[in-house]
């Protein structure tokens, strides 16, 4: 067994996709940022799949050669052969959908990182570790960057490995069209042909669609191209189709392409065709290399590619396994697969950025409470804004490098601490309701459509706190509801994870369905929180009907945090001990109790900066200590 399931080598760009759809890419006025370029498209897909995947490509020295890496890390890819060109910038493409047939780009690719990729970029160890090596036919057009590719098919086939080759052909990246005709898909080369035939020998697969193997067969008749390709080639040829699927032909060519082998297809709505190809190839390498049969890999791959062709984005549109598996199960619903909602909800649960099994937060995003304490102190209102920095200090400190730690903080007078907080990988939430409202109200830099969230960073979590309970007037009771529900939209479309709190005991009496009752209202109406806030329940019946309440409506929870309700540190100690007992609690989000007492001596002037921060670390740190002490419990008697 290696290490490495398959190794895709290539290009690597950022797609920044127009947001606007049916419009015309000059008139788009905001874009969407994600990972690009075929190879680093199935090096994300398969690994999504569950392949042990990685990519050998060239990246900048700057931020977008950063968050390809990071976000390739986020996808689960080896990026040990992803080099860093300290000359060159990271390629990037913008990419529009004009209507069902029209999805203008242009490629920024001048002399740009990935086409710098050369021989010495191949490291023999490297490609030892991996059971397949996929090239695609772009790094071919350059006699540097197609050395470091024949380099590594001659390395992988001394080894065992098996080979593939996405044909993906794109005139302009051969220099055959203009900088404004990079959605063009075919013009005739005799030069390409040549080049591409002289490489065909080197793979056991190859994948393109009828006008890619017209440029690899040199004929734009389909059959006489394939068989022009099998002339010099014994590799399973698959053919792509559109929307008639795909057929595969793994020995001599038939005089009709629908002689070769196919799989179930999936017709659905045209949202988007770009990417399509890389799902596709995504999904089939998936059976291929997983030992599936052909019919069963073409399942696979059309299955990818309806998920493509149905969504937003190239990379972002790929199914994960599980996603893959419910899709099998439940079958087409809406054709327009990103409307069907169900379907959706697994697509982001089960792609989500990160895993946080343990959660120790400390939550300042307190305000209410700071501006009362800076009233009874006579502190300068602006001092709030300092100690929420002291706050992010002391949470830095006692988080060590380690994982699973997090900050609760708002923007309003915490602005300075969130961006400082940035790139610290502290898990951050950010509250937006307007404190203390009840029907709730958010704060004012949402806006009343919720568009302020476009201007937040995808780290960020939306934590939104409701005084709800059930038992409230029907018109208090609907109106929470649809301001939850507005939020959770805008959220979803805005890439946010969603945090939602509840407090029904400073509402009303509860008893041990209260939570769970509030659980299963807010899944009924459709808001699925990545996240739930919860009080913290000192009965384990309590606890355990509001964990069986998110277990059957989102198997995909991240799960729960406990908040503090500024109790004294053995109050909270008791009531880790009964919350721990249960695996969907994730850990606690404490704040007064952390800094409370720290808070009012600092805006006293009784202590200084360093004294509070100090005082801070030492309590979040024993609360840590108590909350991993519970759990260590938990395991044990498990």
């Amino acid at each position: 067994m290696k290490p490495l399931d398959l190794i895709t080598i290539g290009r690597s760009s950022v797609d920044l996709y127009g947001a606007q759809i049916g419009g015309r890419l000059e008139d788009m006025a905001s874009f969407n940022k994600y990972i690009g370029g075929s190879p680093t498209n199935i090096a994300a897909g398969t690994a999504r799949l569950g392949l042990k995947s990685a990519l050998i490509t060239r990246v900048g020295n700057e931020h977008m050669g950063r968050f390809i890496r990071e976000q390739l890390v986020r996808e689960g890819v080896d990026v040990r052969g992803v080099k860093t060109d300290p000359e060159r910038l990271t390629a990037l493409v913008l990419l529009g959908i004009r209507d069902q047939e029209q999805f203008p780009l242009i490629f920024y690719r001048e002399n740009c990182a990935d086409m710098a990729l050369e021989e010495g970029d191949i490291d023999p160890a490297f490609i030892a570790e991996a059971r397949c090596v996929c090239a695609t036919g772009t790094h071919l057009s350059n006699p540097r960057t197609e050395a470091a590719v024949l380099k590594a098919l001659r390395l992988a086939r001394e080894n065992g490995a098996k080979t593939a080759l996405d044909i993906d052909y794109r005139p302009n990246l051969w220099g055959l069209a203009g900088h404004g005709d990079g959605e063009s898909r075919y013009i005739e080369s005799g030069k390409v042909t040549a080049k591409l035939q002289s490489t065909l020998t080197l793979f056991d697969l190859i994948v393109g669609t009828e006008e890619e193997f017209h440029i690899a067969g040199g004929s734009t008749d389909t059959i006489a191209a394939l068989k022009a390709v099998r002339k010099v080639s014994k590799a399973a040829l698959v053919c792509k189709r559109g929307p008639m699927g795909a057929v595969v032909f793994e020995g001599e060519i038939p005089e009709n392409l629908d002689d070769g082998q196919t799989g179930e297809g999936f017709p659905i709505e045209v949202f988007n065709v770009l990417g399509a190809g890389d799902g596709f190839m995504s999904g089939l390498l998936k059976g291929w290399l997983t030992g599936e049969d052909w019919p069963t890999s073409l399942k696979y791959a059309n299955a990818c590619g309806a998920f493509a062709v149905s969504r937003h984005g190239c990379t972002p549109a790929y199914p994960s396994w599980e996603e893959l598996q419910y899709f099998f199960r439940t079958g087409i619903r809406n054709k327009a697969l990103r409307k069907d909602v169900a379907l959706e909800q697994v697509h982001w649960a089960t792609n989500r950025d990160g895993d946080w099994p343990d959660m120790h937060v400390f939550a300042f995003d307190h305000r209410i409470q700071l501006e009362e304490m800076v009233r009874e102190t006579g502190a300068s209102p602006e001092r709030i804004a300092d100690f929420k920095r002291l706050c992010l200090q002391a949470a830095l400190k006692v988080r060590g490098g380690r994982e699973g730690y997090g900050i609760l903080c708002d923007g309003r007078l915490g602005r300075d601490a969130l961006y400082q907080a940035a790139g610290t990988g502290l898990w951050i939430g950010r509250p937006v309701e307007w404190p203390g409202s009840r029907p709730l109200t958010l704060e004012p830099e949402i806006g009343p459509d919720f568009g302020g969230l476009v201007e937040w960073p995808l780290e960020h979590v939306v934590k939104v706190l409701a005084f709800y309970h059930p038992e409230d007037p029907p018109e208090l009771r609907l109106e929470q509801e649809q301001t939850v529900l507005r939020l959770f939209t805008a959220a979803r479309r805005n890439r946010l994870e969603m945090l939602l709190e509840v407090i029904p005991s400073k509402v009303s009496a509860c008893d041990d369905q209260t939570v769970a009752k509030i659980i299963e209202r807010f899944y009924e109406i459709g808001v699925y929180p990545d996240w739930w806030k919860l009080e913290p329940m000192v009965s384990a019946a309590a606890w355990a009907n509001a964990c069986s309440a998110i277990a059957r409506n989102d198997p995909y929870t991240r799960g729960i945090v406990v908040l503090g309700l500024d109790a004294p540190a053995a109050e909270l100690e008791a009531s880790f001990a009964t919350a721990a007992q249960f695996d969907l609690v994730k850990g606690f989000a404490v704040g007064r109790t952390i800094f409370g007492e720290a808070a009012r001596k600092w805006l006293s002037g009784v202590i200084g900066d360093q004294e509070a921060i100090d005082d801070m670390a030492r309590k979040y740190g024993d609360l840590c200590e108590v909350w991993d002490r519970a759990r260590a419990r938990k395991g044990e008697a498990a």
